[in-house]
């Protein structure tokens, strides 16, 4: 098997400059020995071959493309027993890993959001992500609040990941070249512990909030608002008096992680 046909239902974009490649890699910090470590779809192994060869990383890679297992098995035997065939989005990782392992990979541009969320669901597991996404979700994610592109992806993983983006990828740098510039960013775990708030609602403030962007917090967020004041048996005056805190005078971006943290208690 030469090479592995890139599939357009997967979103495959595969990397072929071996320089990124290997930075990509080597952003990766394990700490304290030999740490375990996930890439999410290795594709022709183009990023697995430089952490096969980290002593400091114990490796586990997880590919959906029958076509890419086998070339992989082929080329690159280390991979052998290290290799599962399987979704990634439907994989319980609890299965193949202890209490910590890393994650690093060129995520497919169009499931990068779910994969986040997904991370977002074993934060107590996963110290570290690396990853090569589509340069524009980079920015987004990276990005500090009061202005256009912060939004849902910025306040979930910023409330649990310090956020770092490295460098940005041309077109050029794969096969076949993407309509779009890439770029790698690197989450660190942050200290925070529990947010103080009930998780499930704080996701549900964030997303209500940002899907009518253009709107004001109190126009928003107004169903949950009445639901508060059903639950509560508030009177007009109450209800006018709640929604007079200037936080509500605010559009979404406006918000830091705190800021919706105490918006989401406001809520409860």
């Amino acid at each position: 098997m030469s090479e592995v046909r890139p599939k357009k239902s997967l979103g495959q974009h595969f990397l072929t400059d071996l320089s990124i490649a290997k930075a990509i890699a080597d952003a990766l910090v394990v700490e304290d020995g030999v740490g375990e470590v996930l890439e999410v779809g290795p594709g022709m192994g183009v990023l697995t071959q430089y952490l096969l060869e980290r002593p400091d990383v114990d490796l586990k890679a997880v590919e959906i493309d029958m076509e890419s297992v086998d070339y992989l098995l082929v080329h690159f035997p280390k991979i052998n027993g290290r290799l599962v065939a399987a979704d990634f989005l439907k994989m319980p990782l609890e299965r193949f890993f202890g209490d910590s392992f890393s994650v690093i990979g060129n995520f497919p541009y169009n499931i990068s959001s779910q994969i986040f969320f997904k991370i977002l669901d074993y934060k107590e597991k996963v110290p570290q992500v690396v990853c090569m996404i589509q340069k524009e979700v980079a920015e987004r994610i990276a990005e500090k609040p009061g202005t256009k592109t912060y939004g849902i992806l910025s306040v979930l993983l910023q409330a649990w990941y310090d956020i770092e983006y490295l460098f940005t990828v041309g077109e050029g740098a794969f096969n076949p070249p993407p309509k779009v510039k890439s770029a790698v960013i690197r989450f660190t775990r942050n200290s925070r512990k529990e947010l103080g708030c009930d998780e499930g609602l704080f996701k549900t403030v964030v997303k209500t909030s940002f899907n009518q962007r253009r709107k004001t917090i109190r126009n928003s967020v107004k169903p949950l608002v009445q639901a508060k004041a059903e639950r509560e048996g508030w009177d007009a005056e109450t209800l006018a008096a709640f929604v007079s805190d200037p936080v509500f005078d605010l559009r979404p971006e406006r918000l830091s992680v705190e800021d919706f943290i105490a918006l989401t208690l406001k809520l409860a």
